[in-house]
């Protein structure tokens, strides 16, 4: 007799362990292992759902503010439309991420990420892309006195050349930011929640 209960199979398989993962760890073969998860019909997760729970291990790394003042209504709605109008909609990508050189619209998304959605600062990761006239050095000042961004927080900037002239030059002068938190289940419901406002 095995000393796997439903209980415990069920707890090791929902903290992202595959059916090899535990088979290894509980020194079990993996058909016996399968076995179990079939003869408790325990809900196998697709690949991808198993790579998510093996990513988060502790759950998601996010929560959803259930109740929400006219303040936190009203930011979430501003933050739903920054998305809308500036977010990274591909159905391929697994990010929350936002582009724009206006840090107050910037600031305001990272507020909505954080005060609606609870996501941790140092979960939210930061780029920066800068033609290749701009002043790295006051670039990332820029960012630091508008977000307090720290250079290493941006990681790697990305160099290209100038695109047009005139006034989207001067305002381009200081790069576009990138504000990115990778989580396909967020972005997820971010873009359900815009589908409601069609």
């Amino acid at each position: 007799m095995i000393n796997l209960t439903k209980k415990k199979l069920e707890g090791l398989y929902n903290s992202g362990l595959s059916i090899k993962d535990i088979s290894d760890r509980e020194n079990l073969s993996y058909p016996l292992v399968r076995y179990w998860i079939n003869k408790y019909k325990i809900p196998r997760r697709s690949l991808s759902d198993a790579t998510y729970a093996k990513r988060n291990p502790d759950g998601d790394p996010f929560e959803i503010r259930k109740k929400l003042n006219r303040k936190d209504s009203e930011l979430k709605n501003l933050g739903l439309g920054i998305y809308w109008g500036e977010g990274d909609k591909s159905p391929n990508n697994t990010s929350v991420r936002i582009g724009n050189t206006d840090p107050i619209l910037l600031k305001k998304f990272r507020e909505f990420l954080r005060k609606i959605y609870k996501v941790k600062e140092e979960k939210i990761k930061y780029g920066l892309i800068l033609f290749n006239d701009a002043k790295e050095s006051d670039a990332i000042g820029f960012w630091r006195n508008h977000l307090g961004i720290k250079r290493k927080q941006l990681g790697k900037i990305t160099i290209i050349p100038p695109q047009g002239k005139g006034t989207y030059k001067r305002k381009s002068k200081n790069g576009v930011l990138n504000i990115n938190f990778t989580n396909k289940k967020l972005k997820q419901i971010i873009l359900s929640e815009i589908e409601g406002f069609r």
